[in-house]
């Protein structure tokens, strides 16, 4: 007899080779399939064609209970439909409003943005003078409080300059205020460049200005300063068709013996100034005959002024 051997392995059927399980191992579970994706638009449609369906369903049922667990379901699937249909309303609404809240969220920060730089800039024009941009009296003052809390006086010196220009008020008059500007913001980048970084220049008002210094070795090295800021701001300097001239006249107090604070320190810089003006010495450094000259000037000057 020719009776043909059975094989063990039962026949694979047709396309099996192509299936997405090839090489998956004997035991091994499959993988688990997709979930289609529904748009949320189409599941209206959805439910209704579900529930279509299943009403059809009922109406070819022969058992009455059938039909009516079928017509049940019918029910529920679409309490379930409007349900969904309304947490989705509701989800919209949640974006709509998470929307709006970036959106103010957004605007709030660029308006804080807005009145932080507006502040900076007011705080800076409050703070700067507007023709030279060089700090003012009020900035001058703050810095050299913060400074002299900071400071050990016996370690770190700290020293004051007080600068009048000499020779102003006839270029002034003579030439009109746009070159008196012109020459006091010259003046300004002068100062500002003859000095070092850590230094302070300000414009206390009018053709006045001052100079905080820290760190400083002692007088030498303020006497060769002061020497160099009068070179420096004396050179002639060509403004339209005119060349003018200023020379300033300095003075000097240093802290802790000509005072502790800002304000003691200033005044006591001041009154050396008006010395060294008064004496033609380009400059001075502050001792009690200059605190005199400096009191006897003030009480007599409402007087010349009349």
């Amino acid at each position: 007899m020719n009776l043909q051997r059975e094989s063990a392995v039962p026949a694979r059927p047709s396309g099996a080779g192509n299936t997405s399980n090839r090489g998956q191992r004997v035991g091994q579970p499959a993988a688990p399939a997709v979930p289609v994706v529904v748009p949320e638009s189409d599941w209206d449609a959805l439910f209704q064609a579900v529930r279509s369906r299943l009403t059809q369903l009922a109406g070819h049922a022969a058992a009455h209970e059938v039909r009516t667990e079928v017509l049940d379901c019918v029910a529920a699937l679409g309490r379930l439909g409007d349900h969904l249909g309304c947490e989705r309303a509701r989800h919209r609404q949640h974006e709509l409003e998470l929307f709006a809240a970036r959106t103010a969220l957004a605007k709030a920060r660029v308006e804080i943005v807005g009145i932080r730089s507006n502040e900076r800039r007011s705080r800076r024009r409050a703070l700067h003078d507007e023709l030279t941009t060089l700090p003012n009296r009020s900035f001058f003052g703050e810095w050299l409080d913060h400074a002299l809390v900071q400071l050990d006086p016996q370690q770190q010196p700290l020293a004051v300059l007080y600068l009048d220009l000499d020779g102003f008020k006839p270029v002034n008059d003579a030439h009109g205020h746009d070159v008196g500007d012109e020459l006091l913001r010259i003046v300004a980048t002068r100062l500002a460049r003859a000095v070092r970084a850590e230094d302070v220049v300000s414009r206390l008002g009018g053709d006045e200005f001052a100079c905080a210094l820290t760190h400083l070795p002692g007088r030498e090295q303020l006497i060769h300063l002061a020497r160099k800021l009068i070179d420096t701001v004396s050179a002639p300097v060509k403004i339209g068709a005119h060349e003018v001239a200023v020379r300033p006249s300095i003075g000097i107090a240093m802290c802790p013996a000509d005072g502790v604070s800002a304000d003691t320190l200033l005044r006591n810089a001041d009154a050396a100034m008006y010395h060294a003006k008064r004496q033609g010495s380009g400059f001075a450094f502050f001792d009690e005959s200059c605190a005199a000259a400096f009191r006897a000037h003030a009480l007599l000057h409402p007087l010349v002024g009349l």
